[in-house]
């Protein structure tokens, strides 16, 4: 279908938005491809975009044409009704908190006792994916928070306790009831287990492998297979995505080179999570990727690396500022994500925390950003660009200590 370069200023609802003059992810459109459903839409694309492309079947001056379907197939679909949530952000992180930190215990005792080849404590995982369900079921936002904090020494331990909770969180969007997502949960918690048979200096060298060491990285998948098989009462999917979470749908990932429906859909799903909590993280060898960093490189490789559809799934279950960024504000003021807006992504609640010229203010200041769109807080609000943990000297474990995401959620 044929499409129109319109000015932002003449877009109509009713309209099919094809392209912007700007990355779709820099937008709270996070799907690509809309339509212009009401006044409020045109508003918050004018926001970010001075141009569009339209598809030319609809004609201003007539307004949308019979023959438009704007529910074809070959357009994104809405994505379901999101889940409630269960209780408010700050009854969440009052829970959350000491239990976080015993899973994080947990993980590394779990991941040691793989290494050393000692006894699992099955009821132990289990117990932590549980508590990590119920959580996410309640309100996804304070365990997200929690995945921004990491331990520099134990990344593996951190990076399979953040799978576990990012997968969660995504089964949730997708509609998994809470069996699928306790099996879920010990699908991304177990997935790098084969790890601790591969040569630590090996996991942490601060620069690239040489061709065997790859191989022998890459052998860490063989080696997960391997352990969980001959773990009691470990389901058959967790041994599968062990083995198969580096395999890609365009048949070029390892160890097997399956592809597409030959990959299980657990096994998408914590490709998927594993490539974006890896991408965010500071390692020895690499400077973390914002969120929004992460996000383009996961949609770029949608088709290849990863299943479309998930992916697509998985940048809304994400969105565009998630509970724990940093962001800058178009006022130069520096503020951090506390709880995220569902309904209207590119407007969270935040804390402000530097003035515009970067220095620490005195008293935190909470601004919920959906306020802008009725006029009661400036346009000057909006945020601008996200930063990683660190930026401005701002410390998000330094926050979480202090109780400052408590006191202001």
């Amino acid at each position: 279908m044929a499409e129109q370069k319109i000015h932002t200023a003449d877009l109509r609802t009713g309209m099919f938005v094809s392209r912007l003059d700007r990355d779709w992810l820099d937008t709270p459109f996070i799907l690509q491809g809309f339509s212009i459903e009401d006044r409020e839409d045109i508003e918050i694309v004018q926001e970010f975009c001075e141009y569009v492309w339209v598809e030319s079947e609809f004609d201003a001056r007539k307004g949308p044409s019979k023959s438009a379907n704007l529910g074809s197939a070959s357009r994104p679909s809405a994505p379901p009704p999101l889940p409630q949530y269960q209780a408010s952000i700050k009854q969440e992180h009052k829970k959350i908190y000491s239990s976080f930190r015993r899973a994080r215990t947990i993980t590394s005792q779990l991941l040691d006792d793989f290494r050393l080849g000692a006894a699992i404590n099955n009821a132990a995982a289990k117990q932590t994916v549980n508590e990590c369900v119920k959580s996410v079921i309640r309100h996804p936002d304070a365990l997200l928070w929690m995945t921004k904090i990491r331990e520099s020494r134990q990344y593996t331990a951190d990076h399979c306790l953040n799978v576990c909770i990012l997968a969660i969180a995504f089964g949730r969007q997708l509609g998994l009831d809470e069996a699928q997502l306790q099996h879920l949960g010990l699908c991304g918690l177990l997935h790098d287990v084969g790890k601790m048979r591969v040569p630590h200096d090996i996991v942490e060298k601060p620069a690239a492998l040489t061709p065997k060491e790859w191989n022998m990285m890459k052998a860490h998948t063989v080696h997960g297979r391997n352990l969980l098989m001959s773990t009691e009462n470990i389901p058959n999917t967790v041994v599968d995505v062990a083995y198969s979470h580096h395999e890609r749908i365009d048949g070029e990932g390892y160890p097997r080179k399956i592809s597409g429906n030959d990959i299980s859909r657990f096994a998408k799903i914590i490709s998927l999570v594993d490539a974006y909590d890896a991408m965010t993280a500071e390692r020895c060898y690499s400077k973390p990727k914002t969120s929004t960093e992460a996000l383009k490189i996961i949609y770029n490789a949608r088709g290849k690396q990863f299943d479309e559809a998930l992916a697509i799934r998985f940048i809304e279950t994400i969105g565009l500022y998630p509970a724990g960024s940093i962001v800058e504000l178009y006022s130069g003021e520096v503020g951090i994500v506390i709880e995220s807006n569902p309904q209207r992504r590119h407007l969270p609640k935040i804390i402000l925390v530097r003035d515009a010229d970067k220095n620490p203010l005195e008293k935190e200041l909470v601004k919920d950003l959906q306020y802008i769109e009725s006029g009661e807080l400036p346009r000057r609000l909006l945020i601008k660009q996200v930063w990683c943990d660190g930026s401005f000297g701002i410390s998000l474990r330094v926050y979480q200590q202090r109780g400052l995401v408590l006191k202001y959620s």
